[in-house]
């Protein structure tokens, strides 16, 4: 199987190299790596170009934020799997990947999901979170469940079939597409119990209060159209995240 893995890159040098380390260094061999660049102004294609030598296509060019750009990714996507690695996020180990298609191989599988550590962003050995998606029940939907999104992997087919990212929530389009793919009846996802990303803290969603509003508008917004029942889905789905920081 071809894995397709794309990464968003905007004025991205200060992170990248550490991406691309964890990329380069991966064990399965077919893997067609997609950068998609917002025209940074720093020298983040310089970058890429000097650190990586898996990277199979470049786009750069100005989007309309990180789900337009994972979107013109998956577009040009040939591979039979697909899955992003943002410029801020590290594979765990060197088998991440070939981790992810022992899985996908050995059932009749569209899509794997997996656990997350959120690590210090000076020091991606020093675990803050540690994200266990879990199994995948419907209800689960309905008190705010999604799994770690950097760790969904699944199919170009069911892509074509389930549709991309919403370009109308800028911060959450990821909860709406996995609440869509999940709800969908056409997803057969299986949960890998190990960590397969680390994501440094302080991400866009997150990183400041505005955006933290931003993304419960949006939230509430996605949960009413997909029949959940936003104040307790909301409130749950903070909840659970307390625990996190306790593993």
């Amino acid at each position: 199987m071809k894995v397709s893995i794309i990464t968003a890159t905007y004025n991205s040098a200060a992170t990248i190299r550490d991406t691309l380390a964890s990329l380069e260094c991966q064990t399965y061999p077919d893997i067609e790596y997609i950068i998609v660049d917002g025209a940074s102004q720093d020298n983040t294609l310089e970058v890429i170009l000097e650190q990586c030598s898996r990277v199979s296509k470049i786009i750069s060019e100005p989007d309309r934020g990180i789900y337009d750009a994972l979107n013109k990714g998956i577009a040009i996507a040939t591979g039979n799997i697909i899955g992003f690695l943002h410029s801020d996020d590290i594979f765990a180990s060197s088998d991440s990947v070939e981790k992810l298609v022992s899985i996908f191989s050995s059932g009749d599988h569209n899509a794997v999901y997996a656990d997350l550590d959120y690590v210090e962003k000076n020091n991606t050995n020093k675990v803050v979170r540690h994200w266990v998606s879990g199994y995948f029940r419907p209800v689960k939907l309905q008190f705010g469940w999604m799994p770690a999104h950097p760790t969904f992997y699944m199919t170009k087919a069911m892509y074509e079939k389930l549709g991309n990212f919403s370009l109308e929530y800028p911060i959450a389009s990821d909860y709406d597409s996995i609440l869509r793919y999940f709800s969908s009846g056409d997803l057969k996802a299986v949960y890998l119990p190990q960590v397969l990303i680390k994501m440094r803290v302080g991400g866009a969603s997150n990183n400041t209060l505005l955006n933290i509003k931003r993304k419960i508008k949006e939230e509430v917004v996605i949960m009413r159209r997909n029949g959940v029942f936003f104040p307790l889905a909301l409130f749950m789905k903070r909840l659970t995240k307390i625990h996190q920081y306790f593993n």
